[in-house]
C-alpha cells in the first residue's frame, strides 16, 4: 500500500507542505504558509509550521494533522486508510473530505 496516501486520500507526494520539507526550500514553506492562511482562514499559519513528511510515514508532522479527527479514527480502528473501513461511503468523520476533494476518493477507492 503506498504510504504516500494520507489516512483521507489525500496524496502527500503532491502535498506543497511536504515538498518543502524534503526538499528544505523555506521559499515554498512561505508560499504554502501564505496560501493556507488565506484558504484556511487561519492567521496563525507560519512558515514554520510547514514541516511534514506525510501523514502516515515516520518523521515531522504539521500540528493539524496530528490533531485529525480522521487519522485519530483510522488509528483507533487499527486501519492504514479510510479504505479498509467499511463504512467509508457513508462516514461523518471523513464525509466532508471525500466530497470537497474527490481525487481523495478515486485514491482510497483504488486501495480497496
Amino acid at each position: 500500500m503506498n504510504e504516500l496516501i494520507a489516512c483521507c486520500g489525500i496524496d502527500c507526494e503532491t502535498c506543497d507542505a511536504r515538498i518543502a520539507t524534503i526538499k528544505n526550500d523555506d521559499k515554498l514553506r512561505n508560499e504554502v504558509a501564505e496560501k493556507w492562511r488565506a484558504l484556511y482562514g487561519v492567521p496563525e499559519i507560519t512558515a514554520e509550521m510547514i514541516n511534514c513528511t506525510g501523514c502516515r510515514t515516520e518523521g515531522a508532522k504539521i500540528g493539524h494533522c496530528l490533531e485529525c479527527k480522521i487519522r485519530k479514527c483510522v488509528q483507533k480502528k487499527g486501519y492504514a486508510t479510510c479504505a479498509e473501513c467499511p463504512d467509508m461511503e457513508t462516514c461523518p468523520v471523513v464525509g466532508y473530505m471525500l466530497d470537497a476533494l474527490p481525487q481523495a476518493k478515486n485514491n482510497l477507492l483504488s486501495l480497496k
